[in-house]
């Protein structure tokens, strides 16, 4: 259970940074923008670290 709810989570995350990208870059806001880049990061680790368990099974 723990592969799906990083994925869900990283995917969350990652829809989340790209919009703050989006509208921090349309406002001039490059603190908005940065923040939306290191959210975005974070969906992405997410998903690799749900790749990685659902990899490696239960053994996680």
């Amino acid at each position: 259970m723990g592969e799906l709810s990083e994925k869900i989570k990283g995917n969350a995350n990652e829809a989340a940074g790209n919009t703050k990208q989006a509208v921090g870059d349309m406002t001039d806001n490059e603190r908005l923008e940065r923040d939306g880049e290191r959210q975005e990061r974070k969906g992405e680790a997410q998903q690799l670290k749900g790749e990685i368990e659902g990899a490696l099974g239960n053994d996680v």
